[in-house]
């Protein structure tokens, strides 16, 4: 089956094209055939980028003013009789689109029907800034491809095993009731799709092991995965609790935001964007939210980059430290993300911290780590491993969407 998989987010849309089906997906020898993407949708000067695997790279920048159209021109270049995948709209045998957030209401992936369309409506509360676009481009995929099934899959639901002492706050519990205030991160099919794929690299089943995700990029978040359960999170109500990010604040007492609009004289809207946009890496350094660029101006001596660089390799050690404590053990350490995949000084930072480790495992995590490859950057023998696994989001929306379809159940026979 040819699967169209589709982000869309405020103003851009990414895509890929990957046939698979229930063999593939057990052989692991499904293929993403193509992958496009168009920016600045609303503007002028919008980017269109399409690129079939083992084909020339096609850029373009048109003026696309809304969703609808910048989907139909991806579509168009995945059927275009020159650089094209398909022969025409007619191969593509359904839809997988990636939706940020289910709320409670769903633990797992859902065809998309008019009440289940109904209920994702009702999430847009609780992520205002990416349901709506994620709406949107479902809306419009159903008009350009309306004969073909579409599957939504949550960036949430992965968490939704969370215990309830592990999402609840320590707030009035009548907040929860009224408004679901409670822990329900995010980065679910990264932290889905790297711990499947470790254990299956390892050769054992995910039900035997404990395995910590880190999922590093702008924004950055860390799971802790019990017998295939994610039993933590790092992020919380929104992405912004947790780990040290590229803008992002992470964990802060909630006092200072206080104390800091009153000093200030900040309003709600200035004192969100201060903790979601000129914060974290940026904010601390003065440089950058980019960690190479940071890494560079460490190298040449500027400390505020060492500090942010610092900050960040230090709140992802004291959560290893946390979910190895919650599940009693930890097998398995696995970096994902730009970050985690491209930024091989960072993990060594980080894998130096673990005195349980044997000296050969600080010794290995010395040497170059091939960017965007799949790579065991500890010693196999130890009692906890690291690697270093690209993540694939696009590849489990995809193949949720096949199972949904063929079989009614999303989730993986060998979960």
């Amino acid at each position: 089956m040819k699967i169209l998989v589709l982000n869309c987010g405020s103003s851009s849309v990414k895509s890929q094209l990957i046939e698979t089906d229930l063999e593939s997906i057990e052989t692991n020898s499904d293929r993403t055939l193509a992958c496009g993407s168009v920016e600045k949708i609303g503007m002028t000067s919008s980017v269109v980028r399409y690129e079939p695997v083992g084909g020339e790279v096609f850029k373009d920048t048109p003026e696309i003013l809304e969703h609808k159209v910048a989907i139909d021109r991806l579509l168009h270049l995945y059927a275009d009789p020159t650089r094209g995948v398909i022969r025409s709209l007619a191969d593509i045998e359904a839809v997988g689109h990636r939706i940020v957030h289910g709320g409670e209401k769903f633990s797992q992936s859902a065809a998309i029907t008019p009440e289940i369309l109904k209920q994702i409506e009702e999430c847009v509360e609780l992520a205002p800034l990416h349901n709506p676009h994620n709406i949107r481009g479902y809306r419009a995929a159903a008009e350009l491809l309306p004969g073909v099934p579409h599957v939504a899959v949550f960036d949430t639901a992965f968490h939704q095993t969370m215990p309830d002492y592990a999402f609840m706050y320590g707030l009035p519990r009548i907040l929860y009731k009224r408004h679901a205030i409670r822990r329900y991160g995010f980065h679910g099919t990264s932290h889905r799709y790297v711990s499947y794929r470790v254990a299956q690299l390892l050769n054992t089943s995910r039900e035997k092991l404990r395995i910590i995700t880190c999922h590093l990029g702008n924004g950055c978040s860390m799971a802790a995965i019990k017998f295939r359960r994610s039993i933590d999170t790092s992020m919380g109500f929104t992405p912004l609790e947790g780990l040290m990010m590229g803008t992002r604040t992470g964990d802060l007492d909630p006092a200072v935001i206080l104390h800091i609009m009153a000093k200030e004289d900040l309003g709600l809207s200035e004192a969100n964007a201060l903790l979601n946009k000129h914060s974290g890496l940026y904010g601390v350094s003065g440089i950058s939210n980019d960690m190479r660029e940071l890494e560079e101006s460490a190298r040449e001596g500027d400390r505020h980059a060492r500090l942010a660089i610092d900050m960040f390799c230090y709140r992802i050690k004291k959560y290893i430290a946390r979910y190895a404590a919650v599940m009693n053990r930890l097998d398995v350490l696995v970096f994902t993300g730009g970050i985690g995949e491209n930024s091989p000084r960072s993990a060594r930072s980080v894998a130096r911290s673990w005195t349980f480790w044997a000296s050969s495992h600080r010794t290995r995590t010395e040497r170059r780590h091939p960017p965007r490859q799949e790579d065991c950057i500890s010693c196999v023998s130890g009692p906890c491993m690291v690697w270093v696994i690209p993540t694939n989001e696009e590849l489990i929306i995809a193949r949720d969407t096949v199972r949904l379809i063929l079989t009614g159940d999303p989730r993986p026979t060998n979960r």
